[in-house]
């Protein structure tokens, strides 16, 4: 599946254990966008005060648990505190746009998970993939992408990422050949 394409639903035939070898049955199995890649995962609460007035998750607090799984699989390779963005140059970047498709609501409190993984690693350039599920199975409630572009402070313009970057980042990449710069 492409970036920001929703998950799909896929015809497969399966005999019921009731019923003869001849009668077969259709059922649909859904699979999330993060299927096949190495991905790092968070779990978020969903809190009454993140709920709208119909009591489904608020479409701004999507982006707020995409910010912090981030975070957390920033924290995971070894980088996140205040101190790393300054003496850490790849740490300086922004972010360029985020995309989210909204494919179901998430109702009501509880509990979602948050998959992470990179889509596209250019030279300057990174897109995280994302999908927000549900604890109990793998269908996604949202899918979508964050573009980071990394900054050189002194000039505010574009540079390019570090190897050592690179290499830590390699394994989450959905198709390990880089992509064209960027």
């Amino acid at each position: 599946m492409s970036p920001g394409r929703a998950a799909r639903l896929e015809p497969t035939k399966r005999s019921p254990g009731a019923r003869s070898a001849s009668t077969s049955a259709i059922v649909w199995e859904v699979t999330t966008l993060s299927s096949g890649v190495r991905f790092h995962e968070n779990v978020h609460g969903i809190y009454f005060d993140d709920l709208d007035a119909f009591q489904i998750l608020h479409n701004a607090r999507y982006l707020l648990l995409i910010e912090r799984t981030i975070g957390s699989f920033w924290q995971r390779l070894g980088w996140g505190s205040w101190r790393d963005m300054q003496e850490n140059v790849d740490a300086q970047h922004l972010v360029r746009e985020n995309h989210i498709e909204y494919l179901r609501p998430v109702v009501g409190t509880g509990e979602v998970r948050v998959r992470i993984w990179i889509e596209r690693l250019g030279r300057s350039s990174l897109v995280f993939g994302f999908c927000v599920m549900p604890m109990d199975e793998d269908v996604d409630f949202a899918v979508g992408t964050r573009a980071l572009v990394r900054i050189d402070v002194a000039t505010r313009t574009s540079t390019a990422w570090t190897d050592a970057f690179r290499a830590k980042v390699l394994p989450y990449l959905r198709s390990r050949r880089e992509e064209e710069p960027r």
